[in-house]
């Protein structure tokens, strides 16, 4: 029987000075806060950028589609090379 303790994480982001809740894992918090530290962006900013082009149904599925996006275009042979990984090692 599965449990009924959800892995869900619910945070508040301020957008445009309006705050939200948002269910996230743990994981895709985890990678929101990776990304914001990368981008020199506080994970408000970043989800403030996710919600003004955003085509999916939700804040919470821009976000995880945003999330893919960004590591996916590290996995790339161009993000492959810039990050010195895989046969682009320095």
């Amino acid at each position: 029987m599965k449990s009924s303790h959800s892995t869900l994480v619910n945070r508040n982001i301020t957008i445009a000075g309006r705050r939200t809740s948002v269910r996230l894992e743990q994981l895709m918090w985890d990678a929101l806060y990776e990304i914001a530290a990368r981008e020199n962006m506080t994970v408000h900013e970043v989800c403030e950028k996710i919600e003004s082009s955003r085509n999916e149904s939700s804040l919470t599925a821009g976000i995880r589609v945003y999330i893919l996006s960004y590591f996916r275009s590290a996995a790339t042979e161009a993000g492959h090379a810039a990050a010195g990984h895989g046969r682009f090692r320095r």
